[in-house]
């Protein structure tokens, strides 16, 4: 049986949503092993002038829980 976690991050780009999302999930990898699901939540961004200077993404992300990892 697989146990998972989910978090729920924020990820932003000067570039697009998409960008931000990629950018969110290779941060989260650094430090969380395991990640297997990926759920958008929320899209948003600010404006500057009459162009969009930052994209927002909230993401619930998942991860699988190691049941034989062993605490030292």
């Amino acid at each position: 049986m697989d146990i998972k976690k989910h978090l729920i991050i924020t990820g932003n780009s000067s570039v697009s949503w998409k960008d931000a999302i990629v950018k969110a999930i290779a941060e989260a990898s650094k430090s969380i092993d395991y990640l297997s699901e990926v759920k958008i939540l929320e899209q948003r961004a600010t404006i500057d002038g009459d162009k969009i200077s930052e994209y927002f993404v909230d993401l619930d992300i998942s991860f699988t829980i190691d049941v034989n990892r062993k605490n030292s």
